[in-house]
């Protein structure tokens, strides 16, 4: 793999991600919780960061910025979209634009629903899909500012990558995610395992995200509202998918 990911977690239930050229020394951090431990995981390693990618202006993905750019001088990505609500940028990025780091290609994804101007990035060289709160480990973000159609849209997008994909989502989430998973799909025999690898995960203390885009369109019902199958399982078998989308957000909001 020409570049590294590094998970670390932050906050109560965080991730930022590290990004890593070992051939040409530059590292990104993917969304900045919060800048301590972001920088005692450059330091340990003895990287030096370069860049600053943010998926979206909530400020659990941003707070430690402003710090991080102050300690290192790392340049700022984030969509031209939403750069009246993200800090400062230096990149400002619109959808299905691309931009180069470390000699791959990054690919920028418009993916609103959760918020407005949410962003995913793609670098296919690894092949890794930084997500944000778009889609998540078994999820996928509460609709805030965007509708369930567009929603569906930004997901459908990335379900379409190729399966060996690295999926870097932002929240430790997997855990009630699986439960929720279980109510709408209770005969599915990947979930059933998943849900067992996940409960074993979080026994042992351990990371649930990165995970395969082959599982999530597996596993994940927010991926999978298109299904007949999934539709019959919700009542819904003549509803759009976008529909069913909304059902199944719907009902994990009230979960």
């Amino acid at each position: 793999m020409p570049l590294e990911i590094v998970t670390i977690p932050c906050r109560t239930d965080n991730y930022a991600f590290l990004l890593h050229s070992d051939e040409t020394g530059e590292t990104a951090v993917i969304d900045a919780p919060d800048a301590p431990p972001i920088l005692a995981e450059l330091k340990r390693r003895n990287w030096q960061l370069s860049e600053i990618w943010l998926t979206h202006h909530h400020y659990d993905h941003v707070d430690g910025t402003a710090e991080l750019k102050d300690a290192t001088g790392a340049r700022v990505v984030g969509a031209s979209a939403d750069a009246d609500r993200l800090p400062p940028l230096n990149l400002a990025m619109d959808d299905a634009g691309t931009f180069q780091f470390a000699g791959s290609a990054v690919h920028v994804f418009d993916v609103s629903g959760h918020t407005v101007g949410h962003i995913a990035f793609h670098v296919p060289d690894v092949p890794a899909l930084f997500t944000g709160d778009s889609l998540m480990a078994l999820g996928c973000g509460r609709v805030f500012e965007g509708t369930p159609e567009q929603m569906w849209n930004s997901l459908s997008k990335l379900a379409a990558l190729p399966g060996d994909t690295i999926v870097c989502s932002g929240h430790e989430y997997s855990a009630n995610n699986a439960k929720f998973a279980a109510t709408i799909e209770k005969d599915n025999p990947r979930l059933a395992a998943r849900i067992q690898a996940i409960t074993d995960a979080r026994a042992a203390d351990q990371a649930t995200v990165p995970t395969l885009l082959s599982e999530e369109n597996a596993t994940n019902p927010f991926l999978r509202a298109n299904l007949p199958a999934l539709k019959a399982a919700v009542g819904m078998q003549n509803a759009s998918d976008a529909a069913v989308f909304g059902e199944i957000r719907a009902r994990k909001d009230a979960f």
